[in-house]
């Protein structure tokens, strides 16, 4: 007997998908049907964790109505047949200096950055990129400060600087410890009933956030694919886990570069919020805002009311002609 349905892409490894009809949690693997090109899209992966795609599936006559699990296995996976249109997704370049790129995740919620003042030193340019990227496909932000206990005092004036520039921008910021629980109880709230995406550089303690989120998950094992993927040798890059609290989360490696993708440079201003604001006052239209005349965000930078780390970020996003730091 043949079914179809509806389901949710929560984890890819290899040539093998796992799929979850969200909000249950019952998994059950597939693969793609030919080759799925999506109209548009120059990603390497046409199929992404958070995708909703449309799936078949052979099943005994006898099988209850939603009894996927147990009747779906590795020998006899649903497929995949389309996917569904995006509501929003997070995309950035493969490898560097290459042109090909890569979807993170689809249809969120929201993302968390999750970032640190030290412990590793905090990479502005980073960050930016990937705020950027989320301005210009839609998703929702949230900046996660973790290890807060470490530096709280040690690094007082750049946490309120950091506070200042991001929140000034537009950002909500978030102070976390995953050691000591401070902050744990909000972004478990934030989390529920949602879709979120958590991201950043490596060391920033994802892993550990999560684990505190919900002590019986443990990304760095992969728990959820142990009855689905049993002896195979398998590269998770990106995986949904679903909290005992409600939610789900994606949960990325560390990110060690972000380049951006399919974004004009005359455009990259209007994705930094507080610039696009100044803009209004600009002589010019449009404006680089590098060396024109009556630029009112170079004003607003030499005044102090835009962030000179953050407009760096911007000229550095200018020059960098298919690079990325």
């Amino acid at each position: 007997m043949t079914i179809k349905g509806q389901a949710t892409v929560v984890k890819h490894t290899g040539s093998h998908y796992l799929l979850s009809e969200l909000p249950q949690w019952n998994l059950f693997p597939a693969v793609l049907r030919g080759k799925i090109r999506l109209k548009g899209s120059t990603a390497t992966n046409p199929v992404a964790v958070g995708d909703i795609v449309n799936y078949e599936a052979d099943v005994p006559e006898d099988a209850p109505a939603g009894g996927l699990n147990g009747y779906v296995t590795l020998e006899n996976a649903a497929v995949i047949t389309s996917v569904e249109p995006r509501k929003n997704y997070i995309i950035r370049k493969s490898t560097n200096l290459s042109r090909q790129s890569h979807i993170i995740a689809a249809n969120l919620d929201r993302a968390f950055i999750i970032a640190t003042i030290d412990y590793p030193e905090i990479k502005l340019p980073f960050l930016d990129r990937l705020l950027v990227t989320c301005e210009v496909y839609n998703v929702p932000v949230t900046i996660v400060l973790n290890k807060v206990d470490l530096y709280r005092e040690s690094h007082k004036e750049m946490l309120e600087a950091f506070h200042e520039i991001y929140e000034g921008a537009g950002y909500p910021v978030m102070e976390v410890s995953a050691l000591t629980g401070e902050g744990i109880e909000a972004l478990r709230d934030a989390c529920k009933g949602n879709v979120s995406l958590f991201s950043g550089v490596s060391g920033v303690g994802k892993s550990s956030l999560i684990k505190a989120l919900d002590p019986s998950l443990d990304p760095r094992v992969g728990e959820i694919s142990d009855a689905h993927l049993q002896g195979k040798h398998t590269t998770t890059f990106y995986e949904m886990y679903a909290l005992s609290s409600g939610g789900f989360i994606v949960d990325t490696p560390g990110l060690r570069g972000f380049g951006l993708v399919d974004l004009k440079k005359e455009e990259i201003a209007l994705y930094f919020p507080e610039m696009l604001k100044a803009s209004e006052g600009c002589r010019f239209t449009p404006c680089t805002h590098t060396h024109e005349p009556g630029c009112a965000v170079k004003e607003a930078v030499e005044a102090g009311e835009i962030s000179y780390d953050r407009y760096s970020s911007y000229l550095g996003m200018l020059d960098e002609e298919g690079k990325y730091r």
